[in-house]
């Protein structure tokens, strides 16, 4: 079958098409015929080699991709699903050596999928189920009351997209940060006060609310710059593994790292995810579309900046 991942980790030129043997689904498994699979900047870093060094993983290719659509192919024997062959869905992916979501066919555990939404084709579908499943991640680890005040630092971006749409589903108060050119974007997805982005967007959050936010989803990856923004004893949401500074812990603040693969199986979640999808309550973005074989170029394009909504590639 095709994948599409490096042999030698580098440059978006390092991507390539490669055919590798074919995977069927096994006990509790179900197979995709892939349709789409979004590009994320975690795909980039994938790309790079950094995830591979962690986990020392040595084989080749190296196939990214956490995002699919497509079509289920095969039920392995033994699956308790009520997924059967011929539905159109989406899977959260945990990539691994030529395991990843750039791939004709894909494998993964039946509680990794879940039905698209009516109405949104394969390559909309795609963009929903990593962000999707870290901002719900995101927002159960917080766990808000209904009035309480959200901050969120990358607002325009997928992850924080979702983050600003949940948080109001869930009646929170959200103060969230955009570029200029971003900011209708911004508040058209429900944002109650938008500030600029910027290394002192701490700042600017004050300036709203001077006593510091409730709790702050951190998608812009600004680490200790952000914590002055939140109350004592607030919290902090992070998507890179941060776990808070000293002045900030001192202050009582709980920061979550919150990491994807701890809801990779939370076909509930992404379910629930499909059906405000359905509703309107989550807005679906897709930049652009390319075919399989252009993913450098759509490593390229999400490298140099500015892209709003995801790019996916198509098979």
């Amino acid at each position: 079958m095709r994948v599409i991942g490096v042999a030698d980790f580098g440059a978006p030129e390092a991507l390539r098409e490669f055919d590798v043997d074919e995977r069927h689904a096994g006990p509790g498994e179900v197979r995709l015929r892939v349709r789409a699979a979004a590009v994320n900047p975690t795909d980039t870093v994938a790309r790079s080699g950094v995830y591979a060094a962690r986990r020392g993983d040595t084989g080749s290719p190296h196939v990214p991709g956490m995002d699919a659509a497509g079509d289920i192919d095969e039920v392995g024997p033994h699956t308790e699903t009520d997924l059967a062959v011929g539905d159109a869905v989406m899977a959260v992916v945990v990539p691994s050596g030529s395991h990843g979501a750039y791939s004709e066919h894909l494998v993964v555990p039946a509680e990794s999928a879940a039905r698209i939404p009516a109405g949104a084709g394969y390559a909309a579908a795609s963009t929903l189920p990593m962000n999707g499943l870290t901002a719900r991640l995101a927002l159960d680890r917080m766990a808000l009351e209904p009035g309480a005040t959200l901050a969120v630092t990358g607002a325009a971006g997928a992850f924080g997209g979702y983050m600003v749409q949940l948080a109001k589903a869930e009646g929170l108060r959200v103060i969230a940060d955009a570029a200029e050119k971003d900011e209708q974007l911004v508040r058209d997805l429900g944002a109650d006060t938008v500030v600029r982005r910027g290394d002192d967007v701490a700042a600017r959050i004050l300036d709203v609310e001077p006593g510091g936010v409730d709790a702050l989803a951190d998608g812009a990856v600004q680490d200790e710059l952000v914590g002055p923004a939140v109350r004592d004893g607030g919290r902090i949401a992070t998507v890179r593994g941060f776990q808070g500074d000293e002045e900030t812990l001192k202050r009582g603040v709980v920061v979550h790292p919150v990491l994807v693969v701890d809801y990779h199986r939370a076909q509930a979640e992404l379910d629930g995810l499909r059906a405000q999808a359905e509703d309107g309550a989550l807005s679906l973005r897709v930049a652009r579309t390319f075919p399989a074989d252009q993913a450098a170029e759509a490593h390229r394009l999400l490298e140099a900046g500015g892209v709003r909504g995801r790019l996916v590639l198509e098979f």
